[in-house]
């Protein structure tokens, strides 16, 4: 049976299961806590602070694509908030004994948004698509075929048993695509369909203006009865966080996606007609963390590596840019994971060893005091905290190592996208998440067989090492949860030893919204979930 873990993951205890509809009878979510009735009517504005490099979450990783993504394309399965799966495309499920197969039973009213019924030869396409094209290899790694053998059922073969596979069909991470507008696999990466998709999610897109906004409108087709409550969601893209906070606060915007800005979330907090939620994304599991580049000198070098850790004082940067709201984090796996283990190198502040580090793997200084000099960059992030934390790392390593550091500011998300992907970098700031399992989100940034040019969020370190492949691909099978753990122990050990990256803190992922709303808190994945739920319980003027 599926059933939850401490600190929200799932494991599955193999057995024929039959998983069947857990919704009220609209397809829809109870009403709110107030007993409040959704009124089928309005619209959303939504702010998102980056630029989309695709809308389909196919193929990208991310909050820009997983928001636009999760509206326009529906899933097989979708989570509440209490991390329990509810059918969407899948009414029903069943896994093998032996953990080898599972059946997905489809809705038979489902159409695309041109009107073209959807059918498991969809499912098996969009599977076998996002094993092949998706940042996070392992996701659908132990997928081996999908057999079809009837319109509205979809077997997946899996060649070993996959403890997140029901986590892997959320919408965020596996839009069911239309087979017949993208014909083949090799088609998908480049087809002009993830910038104008056409889904079967709750809305359609309407228009996609680049840099201001995304509009979508009702599906009137959309295959839950009554669903989606709103008539139109338009996702304004935003580059300012003064104008973002003033549009909250007089009502332009009515959902803020998220924020690691402090003044800026206890600004929020303190207005009435808004509600904010801390950390409203769980399944998320974010880490923050400097990821280098392991081809280039001197970070080829492990003790190099290890004298910036030493540099770095974790604490301060927490307490100094979060005043201690979010912790730090110590190794590959989220400490909100029931797979965390703090039995690891801490590396605490240690100037003194930092340094005979570096003399040791012969970076000496010279005459000026200077030992090498290479280049910093950073996601871009509407807080700035990524730049700001770059620009600390500069002046304390000059000081104090004697090492040069050139910031490279990247122009936007795609800049800094094609740079990183293609492995033009040093060191690179990055948040990078978890996705409710390590199979899911971990395992991609380790395996040696995840190092691909061109792939963002994939292993783009180029960090190689047999026995930890070996380890991953052992607890990606595992199912006994201390078995698993102790797996994930040891990988952990092994990783904050060879430091392909360096954690530094957790971000939080806030919510805020207009408090006349109703539906919007529902999920895992925060608003990278369908917002069919979403309603007004005033009218908005």
């Amino acid at each position: 049976m599926f059933y939850p873990l401490k600190q929200g993951l799932h494991a599955i205890t193999y057995g024929i299961i039959a998983i069947s509809i857990l919704w009220m009878p609209s397809g829809g979510f109870a009403a709110g806590p107030e007993g409040d009735t959704p009124s089928p009517c309005g619209e959303l504005v939504v702010s998102l602070y980056s630029n989309p490099p695709s809308l389909n979450p196919a193929i990208q990783s991310g909050l820009a694509t997983g928001l636009p993504g999760a509206q326009i394309f529906a899933g097989l399965i979708r989570f509440d908030n209490d991390w329990n799966p509810h059918p969407y495309l899948a009414k029903k499920w069943e896994i093998s004994n032996d953990g080898l197969s599972v059946t997905l039973h489809l809705v038979k009213n489902a159409v695309f948004h041109d009107g073209k019924p959807i059918t498991s030869e969809d499912v098996a396409f969009s599977i076998m698509t996002v094993k092949a094209l998706h940042p996070f290899q392992s996701m659908m790694a132990p997928v081996d075929r999908v057999d079809t053998p009837d319109p509205h059922t979809a077997i997946i073969r899996l060649n070993k048993p996959h403890p997140a596979i029901l986590l892997a069909m959320s919408p965020a991470l596996l839009p069911i695509l239309p087979k017949h507008v993208y014909q083949s696999v090799e088609k998908v990466k480049d087809h002009p369909a993830n910038m104008h998709p056409v889904g079967s999610g709750p809305f359609k897109l309407e228009a996609f203006i680049p840099g201001k906004e995304i509009r979508l409108v009702k599906n009137n087709d959309f295959f839950l009865e009554g669903l989606p409550y709103l008539d139109r969601v338009t996702i304004r893209i935003v580059r300012n966080t003064l104008e973002e906070g003033l549009d909250m606060e007089t009502g332009a915007i009515d959902v803020m996606v998220s924020f690691q800005d402090l003044n800026e979330l206890n600004h929020l907090r303190s207005l009435d007609h808004l509600v904010v939620i801390k950390n409203g994304f769980k399944g998320i599991g974010p880490i923050y963390w400097l990821a280098f580049n392991l081809r280039n000198k001197p970070f080829s070098d492990v003790r190099v590596r290890k004298a910036i850790a030493y540099a770095i004082d974790r604490r301060f940067i927490v307490d100094t840019m979060f005043k201690g709201e979010t912790p730090i984090e110590t190794g590959p796996i989220s400490s909100n994971s029931p797979f965390y283990s703090s039995d690891v190198n801490l590396y605490g502040q240690d100037f003194e060893k930092a340094n005979r580090l570096l003399d040791e793997a012969g970076y000496t200084r010279d005459i000026t005091g200077k030992r090498f000099s290479f280049r910093m960059t950073y996601i871009p992030e509407k807080a700035g905290n990524n730049r700001k934390v770059t620009e600390y790392l500069r002046e304390l390593f000059l000081r104090n190592l004697g090492v040069e550091v050139i910031i490279e500011h990247p122009k936007d998300l795609g800049d800094w996208i094609g740079k990183v992907s293609n492995w033009d970098f040093d060191i690179t700031m990055d948040d990078v998440f978890n996705w409710g399992d390590p199979v899911i989100g971990v395992h991609r940034t380790y395996l040696s067989s995840n190092i691909r040019k061109g792939v963002i969020w994939s292993n783009t370190q180029g960090y190689s090492n047999l026995g930890v492949d070996a380890l991953l691909e052992q607890a990606g099978s595992e199912v006994d949860f201390q078995k698993r753990y102790a797996l994930y122990k040891k990988f952990q050990r092994i990783i904050t030893e060879e430091l392909p990256v360096y954690p530094i803190f957790q971000p939080f992922f806030a919510i805020a919204y207009d408090r006349k709303l109703g539906g919007v808190d529902e999920s895992i994945w925060g608003l990278m979930s369908p917002l069919d739920t979403v309603y007004w319980k005033k009218r908005k003027k």
